[in-house]
């Protein structure tokens, strides 16, 4: 099993953030290789400025990853934005751990390198979110 170097910072006022613990076990379940990474939750003012900076997109979006090393592990930062994730959650009808677990997974999943911006590459990253939400036992996060 891979070796995880973990760090959580909760910078807002959202309540029912996940624990640390469960954090980790949705990690765990999608790394390859040995980790160092800290997730930061963040409220919507930090996810846009964020967003902003990085992206050029002027909104808070879910989760933003942030890899900063991929040799001889990986290391980065992933930021999830509370406040949209609890919006989505809600219009999507999921539990809200369950959409968190998904982000951390889809961020963990974007640090090894998988992306979703051609089609190819799409359907094989939710192919994998799919499988590991599974392992964790969550219902397919695309499931209408």
């Amino acid at each position: 099993m891979p070796q995880l170097d973990f760090s959580l910072q909760v910078a807002t006022d959202a309540t029912n953030v996940p624990s640390l613990s469960q954090f980790k076990r949705w990690i765990r379940a999608s790394l390859r290789v040995d980790t160092s990474l800290t997730i930061r939750i963040v409220d919507a003012d930090d996810g846009r400025q964020l967003n902003a900076s990085y992206r050029g997109k002027d909104y808070a979006t879910n989760v933003l990853t942030f890899p900063l090393a991929e040799e001889p592990y990986l290391m980065g930062d992933i930021v999830i934005c509370a406040p949209v994730i609890a919006r989505e959650a809600q219009e999507q009808g999921k539990p809200l751990l369950a959409h968190y677990a998904h982000m951390t997974v889809h961020g963990v999943l974007h640090m090894h390198g998988y992306d979703h911006e051609v089609e190819a590459q799409a359907s094989l990253m939710e192919a994998m979110e799919i499988a590991i939400m599974q392992k964790l036992g969550f219902p397919n996060p695309y499931a209408e």
